[in-house]
């Protein structure tokens, strides 16, 4: 292994281990956004199963950012109480 790659891997231990609550309370949400926006595209907009999964891929992708730094500001400031 490189130098670079240990580097990488070492940083993403770290990264991992300082927001393991965040990071898994995301993928949780992301995945369970993933099954209802399908779900409700398919019904509502009567698309099809490829272009639901798409935007139920792409939208929650945003919002799973949104909700990583959304939990990081509320456990700072609930630490601070």
């Amino acid at each position: 292994m490189t130098e670079f790659t240990k580097g990488i891997f070492e940083v993403s231990r770290d990264v991992y281990k300082n927001n393991k609550g965040s990071i898994l309370r995301t993928i949780v949400y992301t995945i369970g956004h993933f099954a209802i926006a399908i779900t409700v595209l398919m019904l509502v907009a009567d698309v099809s199963f490829m272009i639901a999964l798409t935007d139920a891929i792409v939208e929650p992708i945003a919002n799973s950012v949104w909700y990583f730094v959304l939990d990081k500001w509320w456990a700072s400031k609930s630490k601070k109480s």
